[in-house]
């Protein structure tokens, strides 16, 4: 492959990761439209998002492995035709159970697309400088994809309908697939050897749809200590147990447990989840702020974060790959962690009465740098510590963390923020106070998450050049 068709390959895999990406977010915007137009209840609503978020992350390990065992391109194509596919069925949806079933295949097929494109980038840019850009590229699109996807919601939503944020994914999809196929050159999978690791594949991806189903569903519903929630809880942590188990066991193993004897992987996606968890708790809440609270329509909400899209696209492509070549990666993961966490603690702070320019630009300006440092550097150093057969896994695994930590992350901060609003307005206070008390309460808690990544990151996290003698010499480095 010539090296500029590399660079073309590589933003075609950022075209199709930025409409999975997307799908994520832009649908929040059309939620009412959708409501009004199928007739869903408050609560069956949600599982127009729901539904995608099982998929999504209870699938992602386990394509992020068979397309190291199989072929990674293959994955992705597959992946592809199945999102796209999955797109038009939600589009031409006139029914309640069409569209939450589409929208769980489209969780899917996202999971098999995205679970291979890091994986696939280190392997196409080994050269150290190239590949701080190429991942700084991928992280803006992973990164910032939330805050465009509520932009391209409202603009969508309002100009055409609600059918059109799916539809537009059909003719991206085709085009994105045919470009892929005749850019990215063939490659074949590390095989099966001993056979499938069937029991580990239905345990994990048992324990990681649960997982999220506990978290979306019967925990903010009714509560963490519900007897439920507690119920579906443990089953998922029993099956996770019995995956560990198996894989300790296990002759081709579906998830090699030697993986997480990397400092760098096991860091950063500890690190992704709670960063991520603070990340998605305030593009979700922070835009019911802008909508309830200020009186933003959808579209004003996606142009409120295009700071945010913006600082992070500018930094991750233009800049980001040269300050972690000068700098090393894990002290942009610090810097950006501690930028992140002050607009957080800045937003925390933002009144009933609120003004954009003073108290909402300045959070978006903190967030869009903090983001734009951090993320691209996190991915560099997670990848950094694992081997080329493994690199589908840790692109998987760091892209799981991502999805569970935002669901997480969302669940927890959404249910405390309404649980502190309704006992003020049960105390008398009016609405739009106890509101805003409320997500003040959230992003106080995001950005105790993030210092919690800080600390981890200073213990466990060290730079990308030692983890990779680590893999290229382990005998000396267990020796020492």
């Amino acid at each position: 492959m010539t090296d500029k068709n590399r660079w073309i390959a590589l933003y075609v895999l950022c075209v199709g990761m930025l409409m999975i990406v997307l799908d994520a977010t832009v649908v929040n915007v059309a939620l009412p439209a959708i409501q009004d137009d199928l007739g869903f209840t408050q609560s069956g609503l949600a599982w127009v998002v729901n539904a995608y978020l099982i998929a999504f992350g209870g699938l992602l390990l386990l394509a992020g492995r068979l397309g190291d065992l199989t072929s990674r391109r293959g994955m992705f194509l597959v992946g592809l035709g199945v999102f796209t596919l999955a797109s038009l069925l939600c589009g031409v949806a006139q029914s309640q159970g069409l569209l939450v079933a589409a929208r769980f295949v489209q969780g899917a097929g996202g999971a098999m697309t995205s679970a291979v494109i890091l994986g696939m980038i280190v392997t196409m840019f080994p050269e150290p400088r190239e590949q701080a850009k190429a991942i700084g590229v991928f992280a803006f699109v992973a990164s910032a994809g939330g805050a465009v996807g509520l932009l391209v919601g409202g603009v969508l939503t309002q100009s055409i309908s609600w059918h059109w944020i799916f539809f537009v994914n059909v003719p991206i999809g085709i085009a994105t697939a045919v470009l892929a196929w005749r850019l990215i050159e063939p490659d074949k999978g590390i095989g099966f050897g001993d056979g499938a690791d069937v029991s580990g594949a239905v345990l994990i991806t048992g324990s990681l749809m649960l997982g999220v189903y506990t978290i979306v569903n019967p925990a903010a519903e009714y509560g963490w200590g519900a007897g439920r929630t507690l119920a579906l809880g443990a089953i998922s942590l029993v099956l996770l147990a019995a995956f560990v188990a198996r894989e300790a066991t296990a002759r081709n193993p579906l998830m090699p447990l030697r993986i997480f004897r990397s400092r760098n992987i096991a860091g950063a996606n500890l690190v992704q989840v709670l960063s991520v968890a603070g990340m998605f708790g305030m593009f979700f809440l922070g835009a019911l702020y802008l909508q309830r609270i200020l009186a933003y329509d959808a579209l004003q909400t996606g142009l409120a974060f295009l700071p945010v899209t913006i600082l992070m696209g500018t930094l991750s492509v233009r800049y980001t790959d040269r300050l972690v070549m000068r700098f090393g990666a894990r002290k942009l993961v610090l810097g950006g962690l501690a930028l992140f966490m002050a607009g957080l603690a800045l937003f925390a702070r933002a009144p009933v009465d609120g003004d954009y320019v003073v108290d909402i630009l300045p959070v978006m300006v903190l967030l869009g740098i903090g983001a734009g440092l951090c993320f691209p550097a996190l991915m560099t150093l997670a990848m950094s510590g694992v081997t080329p057969s493994d690199a589908g896994l840790a692109s998987g695994l760091i892209n799981t963390t991502a999805q569970v930590g935002g669901a997480l992350g969302l669940a927890v901060l959404a249910t405390l923020s309404a649980s502190r609003s309704n006992a003020l307005i049960g105390a008398g206070e009016s609405t739009a106070a106890a509101l805003t008390s409320g997500y003040h309460l959230a992003f106080a808690i995001g950005a105790g998450l993030v210092v919690v990544a800080i600390a981890i990151a200073v213990m466990v996290l060290q730079p990308a050049d030692q983890a990779k003698e680590e893999i290229e010499d382990p005998v000396d480095c267990e020796a020492a």
